[in-house]
């Protein structure tokens, strides 16, 4: 069988073609799809940098300049045309390639702006194709600023010198459309010889995305293909270095847990101390030993071949994390120093104006000694217990092999999750009206996230993508709306925590942020040194923020949007990557969530989540739980 035949049996099959042509030429085509763009190679010392922005598309064409190459690709390229024709009624050819720069380009005004020329045929010119190109060409963010478009109408589609790809008899079929696009070389430096990797990558994100709302309106307009978002006509084979990169940053970011390396195991016994010294003497905090050398995780971490990603989508998602996991290991360093806040700032940034006034709305509306409902009835650590591990059966039902347990711990202070786990301190006491809240924040959030993490094929969707938190929180404190358990002194105390961090940001030490809270926010004096102590543990942690802000966030996004909930549920992300996640979902790499919290079934909570939708604000769900 020829190489042309064997090209035309995998496409006609829908299987993977993926065939090497003489002089270092490439055929790939994922999958079927009415399109294909075509690179002709240039010398590397030509042309630097720029067939990486043509490999990461889902059907290429690497085409030799060579002549001998250059007539094999030209086949391969030809029964390609006829195969996808024949099963979509029409192909789109799009080449690419560098424009020169402009002639009045002056390099003492900085580097060249983006631009592109559209090259297009008049008659049957795809206008709707050209249309959405132009458009999306206009909205991505382009490194270099707003780009120039020219749309020219060519009998010669090409790059200068150069003849075209498809013979005259091929371009004269209906069903063949040919287009050239030309853009500046922006991804190198003024020289042409040295490629500037971190905007090639920026470039190459958004020249695809570009490209794929071209072929989108192609296939609507031209093809009988019918995909419901451009994102569908991306690449769904995961190279095997993904797996690499994401399981190598998994195991450095499980190599520690900074909320729980970060909190004192002496909690209790400093509060003696601290009341002992009629809360004038800051106490002293102990932690857990480190269980690894800062040193030797940042080495790890940037022993991850990451820049050897070509998926843009995931290569921003991990870049993110590794900035992110880099940040966290300098606080492992600074725990116990003044260098701890300023990396907790990085981290998890600082409550702005905005969000100081809401926090302190809060506090002014709800009476201090606000009362939980239930009575003063508490449960213990291992009465809570039961019912936690009671509420994992019922997921177990649904789920056989979740691994979460619940674990009492002597050196916890509270409740924390942990590596899919629940861990209560062992003289943690929750009020019976608060349990029911309790457990579908810690539970039905995050370890349902994590296990929903766990079921999507990148172990980062568990371990928790850069800037998690303030989505997680915000979720759990909404699930604790939803299920009718934001209680006032709950608000109040989200609230209190982010006037801590603001004090802390403004430089009060531990003291004077216990004198606050009680003396003008009426806290107690039990409850304002918890509040500080989480606050000011290992330096100064400005996590605490994220429960409200992450609440906020959340309220105003489903307010504002038709996400479904559940999508918030398929692991651990920040609100910021929802549209990095949306494409995966879109190109059936990310899956479903695997389990949904019960409150979802409870029509109580199904008609507060409608009255989210239209529209409430975090003072909205202090009285009357939404009803």
């Amino acid at each position: 069988m020829s190489k042309v035949d064997y090209i035309k049996a995998l496409l006609d099959a829908g299987e993977i073609v993926d065939c090497a042509l003489p002089d270092g030429g490439r055929l790939h085509i994922e999958r079927p799809q009415p399109f294909i763009c075509v690179y002709r190679m240039q010398e590397a010392k030509v042309d630097p940098g720029t067939q990486d922005l043509i490999a990461g598309q889902p059907s290429y064409l690497l085409f030799p300049t060579e002549p001998a190459g250059c007539k094999a690709a030209t086949r391969a390229l030809v029964a390609t045309v006829d195969a996808l024709s024949q099963m979509f009624g029409a192909v789109l050819v799009v080449e690419l390639f560098v424009l020169p720069l402009p002639e009045d380009f002056d390099p003492e005004e900085g580097p060249p702006r983006p631009g592109f020329e559209i090259q297009a045929s008049r008659r049957h010119a795809p206008v709707r194709t050209l249309e959405a190109l132009e458009a999306a060409f206009l909205e991505q963010p382009w490194p270099g600023g707003e780009p120039s478009i020219r749309v020219a109408y060519k009998q010669h589609r090409a790059p200068e010198g150069c003849v075209s790809l498809l013979s005259a008899g091929l371009r004269k079929r209906q069903d063949v459309t040919d287009l050239a696009i030309g853009f500046r070389a922006i991804h190198r430096d003024l020289d042409g010889q040295v490629v500037l990797p971190v905007v090639l990558r920026e470039l190459r994100r958004s020249l695809t995305n570009s490209l794929r709302q071209g072929f989108y309106a192609f296939a609507h307009t031209r093809a009988r293909f019918r995909p419901i978002h451009y994102h569908e006509l991306g690449p769904q084979e995961i190279e095997p270095l993904v797996w690499d990169v994401d399981r190598a940053l998994a195991d450095v970011g499980g190599s520690f847990d900074i909320i729980l390396d970060a909190t004192p195991v002496n909690s209790s016994a400093a509060w003696s101390r601290f009341r002992a010294s009629r809360y004038e003497k800051t106490p002293e905090f102990h932690y857990r030993p480190l269980p690894h050398d800062p040193g030797t995780l940042k080495r790890r971490l940037y022993e991850v071949p990451l820049e050897q990603v070509d998926d843009p989508a995931l290569h921003a998602l991990f870049s993110d994390k590794r900035k992110e996991l880099d940040s966290q290991i300098d606080l492992l360093g600074d725990r116990g120093t003044k260098r701890f806040l300023y990396g907790s700032l990085l981290v998890y940034g600082a409550p702005d104006d905005a969000l100081i006034a809401l926090a302190r709305r809060i506090t002014a509306e709800i009476a201090p000694r606000a009362q939980e409902s239930g009575g003063g009835d508490t449960l213990d650590a291992l009465a809570f217990v039961q019912i936690a591990e009671q509420e994992l059966e019922h997921y177990r039902k649904e789920w056989p092999s979740l691994a979460a347990r619940v674990e009492v711990r002597d050196n916890v202070p509270g409740l924390i999750v942990s590596n899919g786990h629940f861990l209560v301190g062992n003289k943690t006491k929750v009020s019976a009206g608060r349990v029911r809240a309790t457990i579908a924040h810690e539970v039905g959030t995050h370890i349902l996230t994590y296990y929903n993490g766990l079921a999507q094929p990148f172990q980062q969707l568990h371990a928790g993508l850069a800037g998690y938190e303030a989505t997680q929180e915000g979720i759990a404190v909404l699930a604790e709306y939803l299920v009718g358990g934001l209680s006032r002194p709950r608000m109040r105390l989200l609230a209190g925590r982010v006037l801590a961090v603001a004090a802390l940001v403004d430089g009060a030490d531990f003291v004077e942020t216990t004198r606050m809270l009680h003396a003008d926010y009426g806290f107690s004096q039990r409850g304002a040194y918890t509040i500080a102590m989480r606050v000011h543990r290992s330096g100064g942690l400005t996590k605490d923020m994220v429960y409200l802000k992450g609440l906020k966030d959340l309220l105003h996004l489903l307010a504002s949007s038709d996400l479904p909930f559940e999508d918030l549920l398929i692991g651990k992300f920040a609100l910021s990557h929802l549209p990095l996640i949306d494409e995966l979902r879109w190109r059936n790499i990310l899956k479903k969530p695997k389990l949904l919290p019960h409150y979802l079934r409870d029509e109580d909570a199904l008609k507060r989540l409608e009255g989210i939708r239209r529209g409430l604000s975090p003072l909205d769900l202090i009285e009357g739980h939404g009803k």
